[in-house]
């Protein structure tokens, strides 16, 4: 598992040395995928890599699924057996690049930045394009984002037993301090 992250980490950074990169490995990512009614689907990853490359934009994260923790266990377990079939697919990855992005011209209001990039998740790859509130404080810079993809775009099937209580549509949420 940590030669896994080592890689990964090796890979995400392997932008020129001349250029700055500013990470994080405390982002935090949740989703949730819960359906009015029903029990909450939501689970929670405090553990994601997320590196910035403060010149030119370009950021990347990556997060090991077996991070996630529901409040369920039982939900944990079937979403790592399951449905994201954890043990064949370890890792979800991005990279991408923020558009029109000059750190010199943050604030500590946040500014509205658009990600172009991809997603890849349950051996499939997904474009996304989302928005992120960016600001500069004496923490570091500070990024979150807001957005949803398809549980059928990443091919991730979910079984007719549960299909009205698990929503296709997963709401992700992003929020990171890099230093």
């Amino acid at each position: 598992m940590k030669n896994t992250i080592v890689i990964a980490i090796l890979l995400i950074s392997s932008w020129s040395i001349a250029q700055e990169k500013i990470i994080s490995k405390s982002a935090v990512i949740t989703f949730e995928a819960s359906v009015p009614s029903f029990e909450e689907v939501k689970a929670t990853n405090k553990n994601v890599t997320l590196v910035l490359n403060s010149k030119t934009g370009e950021i990347a994260s990556l997060a090991l699924i077996k991070g996630f923790r529901f409040k369920v266990a039982l939900m944990e377990e079937h979403f790592n057996e399951n449905y994201i079939e954890s043990d064949k697919y370890p890792k979800a990855l991005f990279k991408g690049k923020i558009e029109g992005f000059d750190v010199n011209s943050l604030t500590a209001s946040p500014k509205e930045f658009i990600i172009n990039g991809k997603l890849e998740l349950h051996g499939k790859t997904f474009v996304i394009k989302a928005v992120a509130k960016i600001s500069q404080t004496n923490s570091g810079i500070n990024l979150k984002s807001n957005f949803s993809v398809n549980a059928s775009d990443f091919d991730i099937a979910i079984p007719a037993v549960v299909k009205n209580k698990v929503a296709n549509k997963i709401n992700i949420q992003v929020d990171a301090v890099l230093k």
